[in-house]
């Protein structure tokens, strides 16, 4: 794999290349980003849109906040669990099998639990049942980054990288959007089985394209090999270890808005789910069109770790304002109305910058070690996915609804020094 990526910087793409027998076209690059976007949709549709149908969720299961905290932090603790593991095993197995494997299995337990984890007139699951099945989830979902990404850092060259793992990450956004426009109506009219049914069909049918279409790129001399895998291993690489930090730490005010922004706009602003869904799929929308021109941007400026400090210095001012929004529209219930504006604002701004970072990161561990960066980062962006949901219930106790956003803007804060130093 190392060496593909040297070949691809050097050779023209419009080449047909010849790989295990197999000849593949000029344009069979897009084929494989376009897998990647079809995988890491499906199984954003899963992580992001399941919480966004929390409000029918505590109602469906009879939950209180800190248990649906539970259930939704234990999804993202399965994905940081896997996927150091699974990263590990794509830089050894290869993109394709491990790919297939995930949302194979992936789609076989979301069927599963369509089947045998669902409220119904009779009896509801209890919350430990719930959230063992999701995060099971998390743990096969955490497969899709690293073999993804991998992947399409090996079919595309240096001049479109950021380009191409940007149109990768807006399949992030794309899948929670439409996870959060779909899921939570399902939910409410058909309830937990239609939902979980139709995230199993998403990720079988991910894993079909992936079976048809994604094979390993051809392989290069074993000198090009050395040569572009020289350095620390990612785990030993402590550049490789600040960006990681950063990703994870600027995902927790994101994780808090795809999480919790539902039951805030709900309990809080007193919105229906027409408003909250729309708000967050709008969110989505955002970051999917931010993360294509970022990617772009920061190709042609070469400016990438530039741009990460900008977000970073950006979303913590988005998330401050949505907390001082939050405190005046205590005093001022008119100012109810604006909160979704600030939600989308904020949601925006914290989730523009993603293909741009795992780009730096790949770039920085160095092409044999592709699978293992980006699965290390995306360990600490799932811790994220695990403790802020649980932390949130516990600062609505003790600081309301602003304690949230600020300390959201916190993390944001934070992560922002951490990208001063360049690579």
């Amino acid at each position: 794999m190392s060496a593909i990526i040297a070949r691809n910087d050097c050779q023209p793409t419009a080449r047909a290349t010849i790989a295990a027998g197999r000849t593949f076209g000029p344009n069979h690059r897009w084929k494989v980003l376009g897998i990647g976007v079809a995988a890491n949709a499906g199984f954003s549709a899963t992580f992001s849109g399941i919480p966004a149908t929390a409000v029918a969720m505590r109602q469906g299961y009879h939950l209180d906040n800190a248990q649906l905290g539970l259930a939704l932090g234990l999804l993202g603790l399965g994905v940081a669990l896997s996927e150091l593991p699974w990263g590990v095993l794509t830089d050894r197995w290869g993109d394709r099998r491990v790919l297939l494997t995930g949302l194979g299995a992936t789609a076989a337990w979301l069927l599963i639990m369509a089947i045998l984890v669902v409220p119904t007139t009779l009896t509801v699951p209890e919350v430990a049942l719930l959230s063992a099945s999701l995060l099971v989830v998390g743990l096969l979902g955490g497969s899709v980054n690293g073999s993804s990404g991998r992947a399409i850092m090996g079919w595309f060259h240096e001049g479109e990288r950021g380009f191409a793992m940007s149109i990768r990450q807006t399949a992030v956004p794309l899948g929670g959007g439409l996870g959060a426009m779909v899921l939570p109506s399902l939910a409410l009219s058909f309830g937990f089985a239609a939902v979980f049914g139709l995230l199993a069909a998403v990720s079988a049918i991910a894993a079909f394209f992936a079976w048809r279409w994604l094979h390993e790129p051809p392989a290069e001399d074993s000198g090009a090999a050395a040569a572009t895998t020289s350095g620390p291993a990612p785990l030993r690489n402590i550049e490789v270890w600040r960006i990681s930090i950063a990703i994870g730490l600027l995902c927790f005010p994101q994780v808090a808005v795809l999480t919790f922004a539902s039951v805030f706009l709900h309990d809080f602003a007193g919105m229906g789910t027409w408003v909250t869904s729309a708000t967050l799929a709008v969110v989505q929308a955002g970051a999917m069109t931010m993360r294509v021109w970022s990617g772009r941007f920061t190709d042609r400026r070469g400016n990438r770790r530039s741009f990460l400090k900008l977000c970073s210095a950006l979303s913590a001012l988005a998330f401050a304002m949505l907390w001082l929004l939050v405190l005046a529209a205590g005093r001022q219930p008119a100012l109810m109305m604006a909160l979704p504006f600030m939600v989308v604002v904020a949601g925006i701004s914290v989730s523009a910058w993603h293909g741009v970072a795992y780009t730096e990161l790949a770039t920085l561990a160095g092409a044999g070690h592709v699978g293992t960066a980006l699965s290390l980062a995306n360990s600490f962006v799932f811790i994220g996915f695990c403790l802020v949901p649980i932390a949130i219930p516990w600062l609505l106790v003790l600081f309301a609804w602003q304690g949230v956003w600020l300390a959201a803007a916190a993390c944001a804060a934070i992560a922002w020094p951490i990208f001063l130093r360049q690579s």
